[in-house]
């Protein structure tokens, strides 16, 4: 055990919940009326039947500490010895309520009728979780090696060094690394090095095709932020903060988060607030580049896919970043017969693994009964394979079709835009001179 490890206590959790305790947080348990709506839009829950799922119970360790010391009524309550004390048990049991089920997807936080946003809630709970010493063992060793190694996985750059030896031997192109002064640093994701080396090779001959510059660093290529997944801060910002250095080395105008949705998040919306500062460039996710390179006529395809293909929104893309008509904007170049979900963009059901849950291998049962949501919804248009923009998601789709028996390929979009390219003539060569 660490020495971190070993100072980990109740008193600190208690600590931690407190400073996590804003005004918004306070205003969101405020105005809660305890209608259970959440609860409908939760798939664990729904498809557990089980009422501990209910999203606003989840809460209840830091609405216990917010009520005894920050209203009124919590502090009479304590004077007459009734309050609801936070203990160690009670953080053990709570453990599974907010890493095994709950993928931060935020779906709770779009149905509240009064407003409030319980994935954020949640979030800041994990931060007291962490320090009281109850947060799971896959997501501990994920930081552990985040910081120690750069990647959740473990993941060197050795190992990517590899890769893009296979995707320039293959494609007879080269993948920059470490190129000042390129328009976009190109991060990526361990699972998509690992699981989908194909994606590498898509983004290489996409911004070949379009003259995009671009370049991996060797100093900082993961995009995955296990800080944020666990809930520490400090581990969190540490991993921004590389990310950050690397760019200003580099000196580029642009970051590209990969497909990983909660990558984008991480990256995107909490870096800034994580490290005090603004950044000196701008962060994408790929979809939202390869957007723009369509709507500038700078990507050309041909051919379309025949196969009747439909969408899985990552939540963090679509349903907290708004990133919903771009990706479909792609599928028209290269989708003949595309239909949506029912409930699609920020409607969207989780597929169950994000936010940290994929990492926690004690939650594999409760992720594949979360899936039933997405199955459903997948039976319902019956396509003939499926399409998604976040190695996550795609991991827990293929898992979770092969769980069910359903033969439905999944395949990432940036991969089916690469295929459909219109390869370029060769330059002519001059005339010989008489």
């Amino acid at each position: 055990m660490s020495a971190q490890e070993s100072t980990l206590s109740l008193e600190r959790g208690l600590a931690a919940f407190r400073a996590e305790i804003d005004a918004p947080t306070a205003a969101f348990f405020s105005s809660c009326v305890h209608c259970g709506i959440c609860a409908q839009s939760c798939p664990f829950y729904l498809e557990t039947g089980d009422p501990k799922y209910t999203p606003i119970l989840k809460l209840e360790p830091l609405r216990r500490v917010w009520e005894s010391e920050f209203t009124l009524w919590g502090r009479i309550k304590r004077l007459l010895g009734l309050e609801q004390k936070v203990t160690d048990e009670m953080l053990a049991e709570w453990e599974e309520l907010l890493y095994d089920s709950c993928s931060m997807c935020g779906r709770c936080s779009m149905v509240c009728p009064v407003g409030n946003d319980l994935a954020y809630m949640i979030r800041k709970t994990r931060e007291g979780m962490v320090q009281s010493g109850h947060a799971p063992e896959g997501l501990i060793n994920a930081s552990i090696r985040a910081i120690t190694t750069g990647s959740p996985m473990g993941l060197q750059w050795k190992t990517l060094a590899v890769q893009i030896k296979h995707v320039e031997t293959s494609s007879g192109l080269e993948v920059p690394v470490d190129k000042a002064g390129a328009e976009y640093m190109v991060l990526l994701s361990s699972m998509e090095v690992i699981n989908f080396p194909e994606y590498l090779e898509a983004i290489t001959k996409i911004f070949h095709h379009a003259g995009v510059t671009w370049t991996l660093s060797t100093e900082c290529f993961e995009a995955t932020n296990a800080g944020i997944q666990i809930g520490n801060k400090d581990i969190a910002a540490q991993l921004v903060e590389r990310v950050v250095a690397a760019a200003e080395k580099l000196k580029v105008p642009k970051v590209i988060s990969p497909e990983c949705g909660h990558a984008f998040t991480a990256i995107r919306w909490e870096g800034p607030n994580l490290i005090g500062r603004r950044y000196p460039f701008r962060v994408f996710h790929i979809v939202e580049v390869l957007e723009e390179l369509r709507a500038t006529g700078r990507i050309k395809t041909e051919g379309k896919e025949m196969d009747r293909l439909s969408m899985h929104d990552p939540c963090n893309l679509a349903r907290k970043s708004g990133v919903i008509q771009q990706q479909r904007n792609l599928m028209d170049l290269v989708a003949d017969n595309f239909v949506d979900l029912e409930e699609h963009g920020r409607y969207q059901w989780c597929c169950g693994a994000g936010g940290g849950v994929s990492s926690n291998e004690r939650a594999e049962p409760l992720k594949m009964a979360a899936f039933k949501r997405k199955k459903a919804q997948i039976e319902q248009v019956e396509p003939e394979r499926m399409v998604t923009m976040c190695a996550t998601c795609r991991t827990q789709l293929e898992e979770g079709l092969e769980e069910f028996n359903m033969d439905i390929p999944v395949v990432g979009l940036t991969e089916m835009i690469a295929d459909h390219l219109v390869e370029k003539e060769p330059a002519p060569e001059e005339d010989a001179k008489a």
